[in-house]
């Protein structure tokens, strides 16, 4: 199912940065609780076959999601989200890291500064996100990883559960 919704993915080189402009068939309301939930991110945030398990969530300034990506195998690879900034229903932001399964940082990975947008639009909503990296090796590393290919399918992951509802 090729969906016909808006998906631009950019990178911006001299500001180390990649944007993702996507969009839903779906209320501010569901896409908002999608992207905030554990019980509803557990569902999409990895890319099929993987699967993503929330160990702990506080969704609050300050607060910290811990969660695996958990592969068809068995294996897991553990990251946290830290919340920075919390504009209902509009904007958060949080730093990404990968970590081991107690929330210690991965020193070896660079840390990436997520600023996500929610826009309604009619009868579909626009999730704007801008991630920022320290610098522009850090990028290509994500890049090279395959965050664009691994992040456009959990999208289409997301797209599913929406059609469900």
């Amino acid at each position: 199912m090729k969906s016909n919704l808006l998906m631009n993915f950019t990178v911006d080189k001299e500001n180390s940065t990649v944007n993702v402009k996507r969009e839903f068939d779906a209320s501010l309301a569901n896409v908002w609780s999608a992207w905030t939930e554990a019980e509803i991110l557990d569902q999409w945030w990895a890319p099929a076959p993987w699967k993503a398990r929330t160990k702990s969530m506080e969704f609050k300034e300050g607060g910290r999601r811990l969660y695996a990506m958990v592969g068809p195998q068995g294996e897991e690879h553990w990251a946290i989200a830290d919340f920075t900034s919390i504009s209902p229903k509009t904007n958060f932001k949080y730093l990404d890291a990968f970590s081991d399964s107690e929330g210690n940082l991965n020193p070896d990975f660079p840390r990436s500064d997520w600023d996500v947008n929610f826009t309604e639009q009619g009868e579909t909503t626009i999730v704007d996100i801008a991630i920022k990296h320290d610098k522009l090796s850090d990028l290509e590393k994500i890049i090279e990883m395959g965050f664009k290919e691994g992040f456009t399918i959990a999208m289409e992951g997301l797209d599913k559960i929406f059609a469900t509802k």
